[in-house]
């Protein structure tokens, strides 16, 4: 039986008098993909926010890995294992690929200011092994990311492979837990389908648990589905939810 590696548990979210997540239960067992489906308003990245630490829950737990993360620092949880991207790219767009890399692995160094501004033989050689990281996170993505792209700045990318960028970044924490906010947001169909399939090579080749938000099954912070994709999409509430009537059989 999988390990239940995250899980909220009547989490609640409130700014206010408005209600943004209500009573919400969700599991990730380790090394699933689990989708959260729902349309603009419906409180998807108010909960990565809750599983980040950016914001703390009004009611309910938080639960990663046996430990309650609830109230936690968001970079004490990324030091846990829970990495993210966002809808909005957040890359520096003015720094080289490999430095955006490499910038999130330094966040976990053992080096301090002092060591960073004299060049110490030991922070010489963890640059060293911080460089390397991100030259192996940056090959799990294929020619899309690598060679010359390393030393090219992030603005030149397309903007396919600056979603590619910002999620070889959030692997270079070394996550158990990746959350991917609409990683396809803005792409064609042929994109799209690339990253569907990077998703799934994330997990069976990189070992990663995930957890995507898709634009494309929560109404107004209610859970009001969960189970297949063939379930779901056949759900009456998902219908309703979507389309504003019941789903009537066809002859």
């Amino acid at each position: 039986m999988a390990e239940k590696l995250l899980e909220l548990k009547r989490v609640s979210m409130a700014f206010g008098g408005l209600h943004v997540v209500n009573e919400l239960d969700l599991h990730v067992d380790e090394g699933e993909i689990v989708s959260v489906i729902g349309p603009n308003g419906a409180g998807k990245t108010t909960l990565f926010n809750l599983i980040t630490g950016v914001y703390e829950p009004t009611e309910g737990d938080i639960v990663f890995a046996g430990r309650s993360i609830k109230g936690m620092d968001p970079h004490k949880i990324t030091k846990l294992g829970i990495a993210r991207t966002f809808q909005t790219l957040r890359l520096f767009l003015n720094m080289t690929v490999i430095e955006n890399v490499m910038a999130a692995a330094f966040a976990h160094t053992r080096a301090g200011a002092f060591r960073a501004m004299l060049r110490t033989p030991g922070m010489r050689r963890e640059e060293g092994e911080i460089r390397n990281l991100a030259e192996e996170r940056l090959a799990f993505f294929g020619q899309r990311l690598m060679g010359y792209r390393w030393n090219q700045p992030a603005y030149s990318l397309s903007y396919a492979n600056r979603r590619r960028l910002e999620i070889a970044r959030a692997t270079a924490t070394n996550p158990r837990l990746l959350l991917l906010d609409e990683p396809a947001a803005g792409m064609n169909p042929t994109e799209t389908h690339e990253i569907s399939e990077l998703i799934g090579k994330l997990r069976d080749e990189g070992g990663y648990t995930i957890l995507v938000i898709e634009h494309d099954m929560l109404d107004h912070g209610v859970k009001i589905s969960e189970g297949s994709f063939e379930y779901v999409a056949t759900d009456e509430r998902v219908v309703e939810a979507y389309l504003g009537t019941k789903a009537t059989a066809t002859k």
